[in-house]
């Protein structure tokens, strides 16, 4: 997922997109522990994901901040 991508969502989608994203990063750290999971690059790239969606959300809190 690319930042524009995440820029083009509103802040609704963005609350909804990292909760799906946490919840794939669950089922990944299960399946790492149990040896399942092969391709271990995919843990770091939701990881990624959920840090940009963070800081979008938190720049847009401080915009509305700023604001009043």
């Amino acid at each position: 997922m690319k930042i524009a991508d995440v820029n083009a969502l509103s802040s609704d989608q963005l609350k909804e997109k990292r909760l799906a994203l946490k919840k794939e990063a669950l089922n990944l750290r299960f399946q790492l522990a149990s040896g399942q999971q092969s391709n271990t690059s995919q843990f770091r790239k939701i990881r990624r994901d959920v840090a940009r969606v963070l800081t979008v959300l938190n720049q847009r809190a401080n915009t509305n901040k700023k604001e009043n």
